[in-house]
């Protein structure tokens, strides 16, 4: 896959050579503690623990910003609405536009814990293989079909991209100005969307079945151990891998703690 997530997988970092299992519920659990902030205060606190984790991970700053783009688009048309519709005192006003300071401290709250918990997201399937995650998860006691459905997505939708930029220089070569927007142009779009639809169904019933022939679903399935990407048995004594993870509760500890007080 051309833009897969686990592009830097093989790098050398202590976040790579983090066990997987205690990386997912460690970074998780930092996750949900950037989530439970609401202070402003705590803040610059949660910026400077992501980018500690950015360096240690030795992801290039490419590799970021390039997945930022899109999710940063959806939330800026969202949060730019916050600093003109949230709070009664006006800071400046322009026209018929205010400008409110409950909605700018909400815009910079908003912004930074978003920012905060994608970086940790994209560190957690940045650094290591996707497989290892699925299998990681299973270990953990995600149900077997969640797990393959998500293998199965990850693994299909660079393919369904794909078709779409096929499709899409078709219709240009065929005359088709996606630019102009009328009837003609939404009824174009419409169809796309719907031929890109029947594909994928049309995908899926063939790998469903191709999978059956190879039978699947009849073998039975060893969860006794966790294994690595090539089978073999992990290390699950790794006393780095457990210091890590104390380490990292204990932030994500201190964080809520610090919400509560505060």
């Amino acid at each position: 896959m051309k833009h897969r997530l686990d592009a830097y997988a093989n790098l050398d970092s202590p976040i790579h050579h983090w066990e997987t299992r205690y990386k997912l519920v460690a970074l998780l659990s930092l996750i949900f503690a950037f989530s439970f902030v609401q202070q402003l205060s705590l803040l610059p606190a949660m910026v400077i623990v992501t980018l500690t984790f950015y360096k240690l991970s030795k992801l290039p700053g490419s590799f970021l910003l390039t997945r930022l783009r899109y999710p940063g688009l959806f939330l800026a048309s969202i949060a730019l609405l916050l600093p003109f519709s949230v709070g009664s005192e006006v800071i400046f006003q322009i026209g018929f536009l205010a400008v409110r300071q409950e909605g700018l401290l909400s815009l910079v709250l908003v912004v930074t814990r978003f920012l905060c918990i994608l970086t940790v997201s994209l560190i957690i399937f940045g650094t290591a293989p996707f497989l290892n995650h699925i299998k990681a998860m299973r270990s953990l006691g995600l149900p077997a079909i969640l797990a393959d459905m998500t293998l199965l997505s990850y693994r299909y939708i660079e393919q369904l991209a794909d078709d779409l930029v096929i499709m899409k220089r078709a219709m240009q070569l065929r005359g088709f100005r996606p630019t102009k927007l009328n009837p003609r142009n939404l009824r174009v779009l419409a169809s796309l969307a719907g031929t890109l639809l029947v594909r994928s169904y049309e995908q899926s019933e063939r790998v469903y079945k191709a999978m059956i022939l190879r039978g699947y679903g009849y073998a039975p399935q060893n969860l006794s151990e966790h294994r690595d990407v090539l089978g073999k048995p992990r290390d699950t004594t790794n006393w780095r891998s457990t210091i890590g993870l104390l380490l990292t509760l204990l932030i994500a500890f201190g964080f809520v703690t610090a919400e509560i007080i505060l």
